[in-house]
């Protein structure tokens, strides 16, 4: 048995870029930055490496992600690896790449006049119509936080602790291996 799942975070490389096949199946294209920590044998400092990492997804998402993500954008993928190997001016090639099945990230907010998801913490409305994103996020002081300016809310009173009842312990019996009936 073996298993083929991926699950990477990083930053986009490069704008995504869409084609469609013949048969008007939509495929995006996009690279992506994910950072490894490895320490410098010669400083003894933890030192960020990246590593780039070519996703393509299929499917009708793709053209509407073409159009939320850019350059720079943090996203969290899942999906699988797949090889491919081919042979330009004489010389093999190949890679290795994520084929996309679930893509996370912050949308930005739409702009009025278009249905935004709203909502918050605990559902909090605002007042003002704002756009939503594609994954939780922190609420906006708008949406019921104080800012963080704000003096800090009391700490609630503990709870006074209940006693409970004098109860008996239970019977001490000797209980052997053979006599649990499985």
């Amino acid at each position: 048995m073996s298993v083929n799942r991926v699950t990477i975070s990083g930053n986009l490389t490069r704008d995504p870029e869409i084609r469609s096949t013949q048969s008007g199946m939509q495929i995006l294209n996009f690279g992506m930055a994910v950072n490894d920590r490895r320490r410098n044998n010669a400083t003894g400092e933890w030192e960020d490496y990246a590593n780039f990492v070519d996703c393509v997804l299929f499917g009708a998402r793709a053209e509407w992600l073409s159009r939320d993500l850019h350059k720079g954008k943090k996203v969290f993928v899942e999906g699988k690896l797949r090889y491919s190997s081919w042979e330009r001016d004489g010389q093999r090639r190949s890679k290795l790449e994520v084929v996309v099945d679930e893509i996370d990230y912050e949308r930005p907010p739409r702009q009025q006049g278009g249905y935004a998801p709203q909502g918050g913490y605990n559902n909090q409305r605002p007042s003002t119509p704002q756009g939503g994103s594609f994954n939780a996020s922190a609420p906006t002081p708008q949406q019921g936080y104080a800012s963080p300016s704000a003096s800090p809310a009391p700490a609630p009173a503990p709870a006074p602790q209940q006693q409970s009842p004098n109860v008996a312990p239970p019977p001490q019996d000797d209980v052997y291996d053979e006599d649990i009936p499985f």
